[in-house]
């Protein structure tokens, strides 16, 4: 099957401009691109053909042989490789005209990595006490991290001097090899992706860019937190590397545990004592809270166990308004010793409850004789 006209194939007189040139190739490459047309063997034929022809024309020595000689003129000599040209992926299309950003590719004619890059967020671990985490508080930190070199200025290049163009990857951080149809790009190794190379490093920093002090700020821990809470500082991370943004700083709040209260949420829980007498008679008595003492009235004849509640004594809530509760569990406190004056008290009162149990049991009975 004999070749079609290399003009005929880009729809292009044979005076075309360079400028008309790359246009026509710019639109039909679109148009017959494998991405634009997955499965479509004759959209992939005239893709083929369109890039030959576009390698032939576009090379001044090339066109000149091929209006003199035709198709002999060019593949006496082999005809150009299409591949070869790194035009594998649509984006290289886009990007060869500078128009990468329209089609969301990479964006630029040259397609180069920005060598910029954000610096690593960090994470430290604060633990505070349970009244700490009520009142709030500010705590000094002491974060050793990565910071951009004074002397460099980040760059990593010796005072007077610039990073220069990788020439392995020609400043875009990717080598890309041709496997058939297609072109891998994969990450340049001599530059490692940045792009570019530092010949001269700076001797405080040896070229990393960066150096690793010790940072002391104050943060303010706002009243309410519990453990898990998290604190964003921004900024205060590693510093970034070639002008980077620096990363963000978290601060991860553990409350100890409470030898009183007991947390959940917003609320405390507590166990108080109390006596004999007090739970039977009634009692007013003060019950220990985070900011000091409360008084609550423990009524005649409260059992263990019995929860009493302490409206707006618990812990701050964290970024709204107002307190949680305060929940007073009561717990009977028996005596391991007594005075002389208390046994006798004691087994005074023994007596009467063990006649009022005799009572009730023969109470029980004659209920039992009456039913059968």
């Amino acid at each position: 099957m004999s070749k079609r006209d290399y003009y005929e194939v880009l729809e292009i007189s044979r005076g075309a401009s360079e400028q008309e040139l790359k246009s026509a190739y710019k639109r039909l490459a679109v148009r017959y691109h494998p991405d634009k047309n997955p499965g479509d063997k004759e959209a992939e034929e005239k893709f083929k053909e369109v890039a030959e022809a576009y390698a032939v024309l576009s090379n001044p020595e090339q066109r000149a042989r091929y209006d003199r000689y035709g198709h002999a003129g060019v593949t006496s000599s082999g005809a150009p490789n299409w591949g070869a040209q790194g035009f594998g992926n649509i984006e290289d299309i886009f990007d060869l005209f500078g128009i990468g950003e329209m089609f969301g590719g990479r964006g630029g004619a040259t397609g180069r990595r920005t060598n910029a890059q954000r610096g690593s967020d960090l994470r430290y671990d604060l633990e505070i006490s349970l009244e700490e985490a009520a009142q709030g508080m500010t705590a000094n930190l002491r974060i050793p991290r990565l910071e951009a070199c004074d002397d460099c200025k980040g760059t990593g290049a010796q005072a007077g001097t610039q990073p220069e163009a990788c020439a392995a990857c020609a400043g875009t951080g990717q080598v890309r090899y041709q496997q058939g149809f297609f072109s891998v790009a994969r990450t340049c190794a001599t530059c490692r992706g940045t792009g570019r190379v530092v010949k001269s490093p700076c001797e405080k920093c040896r070229g990393a860019g960066r150096v690793e002090r010790e940072r002391q700020m104050e943060v303010k821990i706002p009243a309410g937190v519990e453990t898990g809470s998290r604190l964003r500082i921004a900024g205060e991370g590693e510093g970034g590397t070639q002008g980077g943004a620096a990363g963000d700083l978290y601060v991860v709040i553990h409350v100890r545990e409470h030898e009183q209260f007991e947390r959940q949420g917003a609320n405390l829980y507590a166990a108080v004592p109390v006596t004999f007498a007090q739970a039977a008679l009634g009692a007013q008595i003060d019950v220990p809270t985070l900011g000091g003492t409360e008084s609550l009235k423990i009524p005649a004849g409260t059992q263990t166990g019995s929860v009493f509640r302490l409206k707006g004594k618990g812990m701050p809530i964290l970024g709204g308004r107002g307190h949680g509760d305060l929940f007073v569990s009561v717990t009977l406190r028996t005596p391991t010793t007594l005075t002389r004056e208390q046994r006798k008290l004691l087994e005074e009162l023994a007596k009467i409850e063990d006649q009022d149990l005799e009572e009730n049991k023969s109470l029980r009975d004659k209920v039992r004789d009456i039913f059968g």
